[in-house]
């Protein structure tokens, strides 16, 4: 976060929702520049983030989920594009998961009642690219493309604060799902353009924040009945509303209960041989730790490993990690250390739990 805000004058609120593992204590001292807010209790996505607004004095706001990993460049590129831009409200950037592949929902459509019937009925993922069957996603936009779209991620979203002060924040009614799509909403409608930006990429893990199991199913379009509820009305709000629920009890009792992961584990399960990339100085803070556990292995042999330790530094920029992890093959397993940490991350499903080891 240091290396992304550079010289501007950059205010930093974590919203802490009740966590139970030390978060707070472990985080305070060792960034003393970033200001924390401590829930006694877990008040949802949007009520945490309207904390935040609440207490932020920049000209823009970013909305910034904690399983997300930015690029050096950041801030500079996004707030450029916005300055640039008179007609820019908000902005959305290119988002990957942890195993380098693109995230459909960097930019999406309005959830019209047809949109939303492509979705739920499998046509969106039949035809991704048809300007007809994937507004959804918008996937006839190209995703290495500035475009205007409907709907930006809250994950990483940049809004000018004096759009915000005319639209307000996250609606908290909603608790978790579709605040992000009712927010950009309400910036268009208020007159505002929202962005899809994809010379800033991004890592969004997601697999932290929930697993898509039946739970998740229900949560989701629950949030939809509400978003629908609010904005659309008459015989159409009542037609959306019982479709919505219906599918809600159909994908609920199709979807696939994985098993559970286990809790943010200490060990990485298996017999990894890692491969370290990267920056050299950062590779040997590994290798020094790791070589102390006999149940891992480092190999010098690229070709022969299939879990790699991307080691970050000052030779390798999280920008130039995340430009190559977008061209790994679908089979390597991707981990990430950033220099002078404690830890070890990867995750390899974005609708499941990744891993941390822990270099302690």
């Amino acid at each position: 976060m240091t290396v992304a805000t550079g010289e501007r004058n950059v205010e930093v609120w974590v919203v802490d929702n009740n966590s139970t593992d030390g978060s707070i204590e472990y985080l305070q001292p060792r960034f003393p520049f970033v200001q924390f807010i401590k829930n006694s209790a877990n008040q949802g996505f949007s009520r945490a983030n309207n904390q935040g607004l609440q207490k932020a004095q920049g000209k823009y706001i970013l909305f910034l989920n904690p399983d997300t990993i930015i690029p050096e460049d950041a801030f500079t590129s996004c707030i450029a594009f916005m300055e640039s831009t008179p007609d820019a409200g908000a902005l959305g950037v290119q988002m990957i998961d942890g195993t380098g592949q693109y995230l459909k929902e960097s930019k999406r459509g309005f959830p019209s009642m047809w949109v939303s019937f492509c979705k739920m009925s499998g046509l969106t993922r039949w035809f991704p690219t048809s300007k007809i069957f994937a507004r959804y996603y918008m996937g006839h936009l190209s995703n290495q493309e500035v475009n205007k779209v409907d709907i930006l991620s809250g994950a990483y979203m940049m809004v000018k604060k004096s759009a915000l002060n005319k639209t307000g924040g996250f609606d908290e009614q909603f608790f978790m799902y579709a605040e992000d799509i009712d927010l950009s909403y309400r910036l268009q409608q208020a007159g505002h353009i929202n962005y899809y930006f994809p010379h800033c990429s991004i890592i969004h893990f997601k697999g932290e924040s929930t697993r898509k199991d039946s739970k998740y199913v229900r949560q989701f379009y629950k949030a939809m009945v509400q978003f629908v509820q609010k904005h659309f009305h008459g015989e159409l709000a009542w037609f959306y509303t019982g479709l919505l629920e219906a599918v809600i009890w159909l994908r609920a009792g199709l979807t696939f209960v994985s098993r559970e992961h286990e809790e943010r584990s200490l060990k990485y399960q298996g017999t990894p041989t890692f491969y370290l990339a990267g920056d050299e100085k950062s590779a040997n803070e590994v290798r020094s730790i790791l070589t102390a556990f006999p149940r891992y292995s480092i190999t010098t042999n690229n070709e022969d490993a299939r879990e790699w330790i991307f080691c970050e530094g000052p030779s390798f920029l999280f920008r130039q990690m995340i430009e190559q992890l977008k061209t790994c093959p679908p089979w390597l397993k991707a981990f990430i250390h950033a220099s002078g940490t404690y830890t070890i991350v990867g995750s390899h499903s974005k609708d499941q739990r990744g891993f941390v080891i822990v270099l302690e």
